[in-house]
C-alpha cells in the first residue's frame, strides 16, 4: 500500500510565536481592562456624584492599586 499522502506529522509544528501572540492579547485585554474600569469610576465618582474630585482621585487609585495586586503575574506552577 501506498504510504501517507502528505509530509504532515501531528504534533511537530513550533508553536511558539502562537503561544506568545496569546499571551500578549491576553495580558493587553486584562490590563486594558483594568485601565477602562479606573476611568469609568473616576469620571462617574467626579461628575455623577457630589463626592467631587479628591474622592474621585481616592477610588481610582484604590481601585488600580487592588487590581494591579490581583492581575500581576503569577510564578509559573512548574
Amino acid at each position: 500500500m501506498a504510504g501517507p499522502a502528505s509530509d504532515y506529522h501531528h504534533g511537530d509544528m513550533d508553536i511558539h510565536e502562537q503561544v506568545a501572540t496569546f499571551h500578549a492579547v491576553m495580558a493587553a485585554s486584562k490590563w486594558g481592562s483594568l485601565c477602562i474600569a479606573v476611568g469609568l469610576v473616576f469620571f462617574v465618582t467626579w461628575f455623577c456624584t457630589a463626592a467631587g474630585f479628591p474622592a474621585a482621585l481616592i477610588s481610582a487609585l484604590i481601585l488600580a492599586a487592588v487590581g494591579g495586586f490581583v492581575l500581576r503575574s503569577k510564578p509559573a506552577a512548574h
